[in-house]
């Protein structure tokens, strides 16, 4: 007969109803013995995104109550069934796993990812969903070639930093935009070689125009949406692609693609991490490349704060409010 294990309730953050994050709770809950296929994990850090935040609003729906968080890195403490490869005991992360901002995790064996020796728990936390973000917009979404010039909005959050690390060890010129002349020294020290403070500074194509030698550039990796959108596209070059990945200032409103045209036979792409993580083998080789240049010290990850979950609501205020920089990450 096989005997079911029994766990402490574990402390999670719960999302009963839509709205800010005044919403956040946070609630003692039960977690069971994990399933086929599952890990049960004590998580150690979880990360703090805005796909959080969208499905808090419900922006992306999702049924509630449910817990937030989408992805941590924490130590393993049980095997389901049909799981191979890891051990209890063993340190992984993981990114696209609802339900990460929680005491103890259930989490999909085939989105966890080996965490190497000398990358802290916390690190690994950090550098998942935004790493692996960062990696596919600079090899895939629009790879970037030796030479090229590339513009990087909010360049110094947590996937603007690591952007500019990437796009600079392929051999690009990065042109950064902040917003206070601390974040500029943030994206300078992440390796930018230009930089717009777009609040002393209201025309960004202008001044990327005059950057470039009225050129433009190849790509603009776009996270903000519909704040930045149309300076992204005033900024590339004839025949440039806009990447359009996030929407931290809102949803981009429909437009005229005659605009693509006129502009230049511009290219627009709205990727999202899953499409760029189909296989485990395409996952493996994104999370080793990033974790393995971590551990090198090739790549940097800030940490830009650390909240214990009962202070979740503040994180959250902070990255809307645009006041953090680097990566925040929830404590339990």
């Amino acid at each position: 007969m096989n005997v079911r294990r029994t766990y402490e309730p574990t402390q999670a953050l719960i999302v009963t109803r839509n709205g800010g994050p005044e919403v956040l709770e946070l609630a003692q809950r039960d977690v069971g013995e994990p399933g086929p296929g599952e890990l049960l994990v004590r998580v150690a850090a979880a990360g703090v995104n805005f796909i959080d935040v969208h499905r808090r609003k419900g922006t992306y729906p999702m049924p509630t109550p449910f817990v937030v968080g989408d992805e941590g890195a924490g130590r393993v403490e049980a095997l389901g069934s049909q799981v191979s490869g890891v051990a209890v005991g063993d340190l992984v992360a993981w990114a696209r796993c609802p339900g990460s901002a929680a005491g103890l995790a259930i989490i999909e064996a085939h989105k966890a990812v080996p965490v190497p020796a000398g990358v802290p728990a916390e690190t690994a936390a950090a550098a998942m969903l935004q790493g692996l973000t960062a990696h596919f917009l600079v090899n895939s979404s629009y790879p970037v070639q030796t030479g090229d010039v590339v513009l990087v909005h909010a360049a110094a959050g947590g996937v603007g930093q690591l952007l500019t690390q990437l796009a600079k060890a392929r051999g690009a010129v990065v042109i950064a935009t902040v917003s206070t002349e601390a974040k500029a020294a943030k994206a300078r020290a992440a390796g930018a070689d230009h930089v717009i403070n777009y609040s002393e500074i209201t025309d960004v194509a202008a001044a990327v125009r005059e950057l470039t030698g009225g050129v433009g550039v190849a790509a603009a990796y776009d996270g903000v949406g519909k704040n930045t959108f149309d300076s992204s596209l005033d900024s590339l070059r004839i025949r440039g692609t806009l990447v359009l990945f996030g929407a931290a200032s809102g949803q981009v409103p429909p437009f005229d693609l005659q605009r693509l045209n006129s502009s230049g036979s511009l290219y627009v792409t709205r990727p999202t991490l899953a499409h760029y993580v189909r296989s485990r083998e395409e996952l493996l080789y994104r999370s080793e490349e990033v974790l393995d240049a971590i551990a090198a010290r090739t790549l940097s990850v800030e940490i830009g704060g650390r909240y214990r979950l009962a202070e979740a609501a503040r994180a959250y205020q902070d990255l809307e409010g645009r006041r953090s920089t680097g990566k925040l990450l929830l404590i339990p």
